[in-house]
Formats: C-alpha cells, sequence, structure tokens
C-alpha cells in the first residue's frame, strides 16, 4: 500500500507517496512529489542523479513550468533514506546505474497499477546520472516510455544500448559544459529514433547563469507536449 497526504505546498509539490523500492533491505521504501493531476497531459517522471533528490531546486523549477503547460509531474528519490545516509558517506550508489534503473522500472509498475496514473502518456527527465537510469528504463519498456528529456545527464553510463532506445530523446546540455557536450553528443550519433542534442547558450553544467534554466525547462515541456499528446507516436 502507498501512503499519501496532501500538501498545502506549491503547485510543484503537490501530493506526498510512499512508493516500494525495489533491492532495497529492510522495509524503506521511496518518496515523491506528485503534481499536475488535474492538468490533462502526460506524466513526467524525475529520475535523479549524483546525490541530488526531489528537492533539487532546479529539477522543482521545470516540474513547476511542466505543470504550467499542461503535464503532471512525479518527483522522487530513488534512494532510501538509509540508502542515501551511506552515499553521502562514499559516492557509490549515486553511480550504481543498474540499481538505479531497477528503481525506475519499480516506478514504472507502481504507477501501470495506479487508474489515475497509468492511462497517461508517460516520459522521463533524467538529470546526471539519472539521465542514464532514464534512459535504461526506456530501453527496457519501450512501450510505455514515449519520450525521455535529459538535463546536463550522462547518458553514456547506461547500462543497456541505446542502439535499441525507441523513445524520443532530448539531450540538454550547457553551451560551456565542453566535456559532458561531447559526452552527449557522441551518445547521440547512436541514436536510432527522433533525437536532438539542445545546447543552451553560455550556460555550464548547472545551468545557474540567468535566463539557462528557464530555456530548459522550455525545451523540456516542448518535448515532452509534442511526444505525450494523446495522437504522438513514437
Amino acid at each position: 500500500m502507498d501512503a499519501e497526504r496532501n500538501t498545502t505546498a506549491a503547485t510543484s509539490v503537490g501530493r506526498e507517496v510512499s512508493l516500494p523500492a525495489r533491492e532495497a533491505s529492510g522495509d524503506e521504501g521511496l518518496t515523491g512529489d506528485l503534481a499536475g493531476l488535474d492538468n490533462p497531459g502526460g506524466l513526467v517522471v524525475f529520475v535523479h542523479g549524483s546525490g541530488s533528490s526531489r528537492h533539487s531546486p532546479r529539477n522543482i523549477a521545470v516540474a513547476e513550468r511542466l505543470n504550467e503547460m499542461g503535464l503532471a509531474t512525479l518527483l522522487l528519490d530513488l534512494l532510501t533514506p538509509r540508502e542515501r545516509l551511506q552515499d553521502e558517506r562514499d559516492g557509490r550508489l549515486r553511480f550504481d546505474i543498474e540499481l538505479l534503473t531497477t528503481r525506475v522500472l519499480g516506478v514504472l509498475d507502481w504507477i501501470s497499477e495506479r487508474a489515475e496514473l497509468r492511462e497517461r502518456p508517460l516520459g522521463l527527465f533524467g538529470a546526471s546520472t539519472g539521465a542514464a537510469a532514464a534512459l535504461g528504463a526506456a530501453v527496457r519498456r519501450p512501450h510505455e516510455v514515449r519520450a525521455v528529456v535529459s538535463r546536463g545527464g550522462r547518458p553514456d553510463l547506461t547500462t543497456e544500448r541505446v542502439a535499441a532506445l525507441r523513445a524520443p530523446t532530448l539531450l540538454i546540455v550547457g553551451e560551456r559544459d565542453s566535456e559532458v557536450l561531447r559526452l552527449n553528443e557522441n551518445v547521440a550519433r547512436h541514436l536510432p529514433s527522433d533525437h536532438e542534442v539542445y545546447r543552451v547558450p553560455a550556460a555550464t553544467h548547472l545551468f545557474e547563469e540567468s535566463g539557462a534554466l528557464r530555456r530548459v525547462a522550455e525545451a523540456a515541456g516542448a518535448w515532452f507536449s509534442r511526444y505525450l499528446s494523446p495522437t504522438a507516436t513514437a
């Protein structure tokens, strides 16, 4: 059973939900924030990485814009509270792409069991190492994931063959984030589906420059609106 509670916070926070965590020790689960269920559009699941969480101000800002554009969002932590403490000490789990991919697959199963969510076209938004997990899940679930967006991601770390990816994929990278840009461009050469590398002008890895994060949100929203519409085909 998932525990849910209503909050009075901003639209992007919405309702807190608890999800089971695959391959977790003990009885700890995952926590997420579900928002925009009154919107008519698809559902975008945020896949965090590299020590981040659902409280990432950058991903919250993007989720708020997606909500404004008519999409529902689920921001969640892929590590349990105990695992997060361990990761803060050794930084190991944030790079365990297979574990993160398995957790995303568990989230997709959780979504499929809920009538309010399962009929919505589904997209994944991955950041940093979470982008690798998002791509891996999309390869393994080609009939469920309709689109993928990566923000400053490391799609090169995915454990799956990107040549098997069917979901249209947008890779958003800061123009001045040279090494990550090179890695994303290399991955893009092997993508068989619709794809684009979107370079945010003058931006670095964290998109802290004026207007950079807004460009990320607008590009992601346009991509998801295009491919998560009821009539879109991958």
